[in-house]
């Protein structure tokens, strides 16, 4: 029984790692880019974060927003983020489209020019780390299953390893042996700092990061706590993970509705709306400090919300877990109304709150980073070598897989997999595919066998 069980590992395991590698390498490379994404930027966009317009004239922030839509055509101002100095303001502007556009103001509140959101190195590497820069739901749910079958690959290489004694001292090794040595001793060092990395970011995948949400929402005692109002209608990108989909609290619309707007005002400049200036007034006297992101309603009885976030994925604009907090404010008089902050997360919030940064690598500074750097390396060490392990066994002209289970699944290993696939559903789904596959090549071997012997 113990040696299928391992017969099982070793299969599966070898198929696995045969179909995912390449992503795995490109989920890696991409992951090392997005951890360095604001050194890299700070160097490739000095001009827009620190630079001056050369204008000495003052301008309110209201003015500067007005200037860059019509800088802009049909670009409508959708948030405005406060960072600490040396970094300049930056408006984030949205067209019919969706497509995004960052507009940088100085201290004098004038434009000193514009990049387009697609192109920045930030949002190339978030795209090929979560869409492989095709995007769509088949490709987020194929990221997202090599994220599950790496978590496969790390705990049966820990059992393999342990099991088959591959780090047991031996008088006379060859040079796969030694490969497979290498190859099973980094991957043990690697597997928890691994596993930690891995599952740090699913709360951003496409198939569980819903029901991870869905269960944070569905038990605010466990999860985000829930403000009992109207449901906010404006982008929050810059919104911390654990208040994303939280309703807000809503405006008084009566001075609204007493001029007659429509329900449903988008960007539209609304005439009787406060100004950010005035606006900016008030969170100065509440003394919150910057960074900071300010996200416009989008609706007659919408609020202005203002945002501190752990994990915006924004160049400057992250803050320690603890400061994360989101504020609602009435568009019309300005008065604050309410928010939610870390302290009032639930356990799992507060956990995807310390995780989220730790994931990206700024939790805690260079050290974070150096670590993630650290550990995606010996990732790639671990593949590499994981390939050349099996190279130094392949034959040539054929495929030289583990060899075929001549006994059943041995039933530890179907209680493992079963385990796995509740724990991550679309692990569990591909399984159930996989079976199927392994049946129908079964059942046509086994066709094929039984033509011959009539023969």
């Amino acid at each position: 029984m113990k040696n299928t069980l391992y017969q099982s590992f070793w299969r599966t395991h070898f198929y696995a790692a045969l179909f995912i590698t390449p992503l795995l390498i490109s989920l890696t490379l991409s992951g090392i880019g997005f951890l360095f994404y604001t050194n890299v930027e700070n160097q490739l966009y000095d001009k827009y974060f620190f630079g001056e317009s050369g204008k000495t004239e003052v301008q309110s922030i209201d003015d500067a927003v007005k200037l860059a839509e019509e800088s802009y055509a049909g670009y409508k101002t959708n948030k405005i983020i406060e960072l600490e100095e040396p970094y300049n303001t930056r408006l984030t502007m949205k067209n019919a489209d969706g497509k995004e556009k960052y507009v940088f103001l100085d201290d004098h509140n004038q434009i000193i020019g514009g990049q387009d959101a697609g192109y920045t190195f930030a949002n190339i590497m978030r795209n090929a780390h979560s869409s492989l820069f095709i995007g769509g739901t088949f490709v987020n749910y194929l990221v997202e299953l090599a994220a599950c079958w790496a978590i496969f690959l790390l705990l049966s290489g820990i059992y393999m390893t342990f099991k088959g004694k591959v780090l047991k001292k031996t008088k006379q090794t060859n040079k796969r042996q030694k490969s497979r040595k290498f190859h099973a001793l980094v991957g043990t060092i690697i597997t928890i700092p691994m596993l930690v990395i891995i599952f740090t970011g699913l709360p951003w995948s496409a198939f569980m990061g819903k029901y991870i949400y869905q269960a944070s929402q569905d038990h605010p005692s466990f999860g985000t706590p829930l403000l009992q109002q109207q449901p906010p209608t404006s982008d929050v990108s810059e919104i911390p993970w654990a208040t994303r989909q939280e309703t807000p609290p809503t405006s008084d619309s009566g001075h609204a509705a007493h001029h007659g707007m429509g329900a449903n005002m988008g960007y539209v400049a609304n005439p009787n709306q406060l100004s950010v200036e005035k606006l900016q007034h008030e969170i100065d006297a509440m003394n919150i400090s910057k960074p900071y992101a300010i996200i416009y309603p989008t609706s007659e009885d919408g609020v202005y919300t203002v945002a501190k976030s752990s994990n915006t994925g924004v160049t400057g604009l992250d803050v320690s877990p603890y400061d994360e907090t989101t504020m609602y404010f009435d568009q019309y008089s300005g008065k604050f109304m309410d928010k939610v902050g870390y302290e009032d997360y639930g356990i799992l919030a507060k956990w995807f709150t310390w995780g989220i940064p730790l994931h990206e690598g700024h939790l805690f500074g260079w050290p974070n980073k150096l670590i993630n750097l650290l550990v995606c390396l010996a990732f790639l060490v671990v593949i590499i070598w994981g390939v050349s392990t099996w190279l130094l066994r392949k034959k040539q002209g054929m495929l030289s897989a583990p060899p075929k289970i001549s006994q059943k699944v041995s039933i530890p290993f179907i209680i493992f997999m079963i385990i796995l696939g509740i724990l991550m559903p679309l692990f569990g789904l591909s399984l159930i595919a996989v079976v199927l596959v392994e049946l129908i090549i079964n059942l046509v071997s086994k066709n094929k066998l039984a033509k011959k012997e009539v023969n």
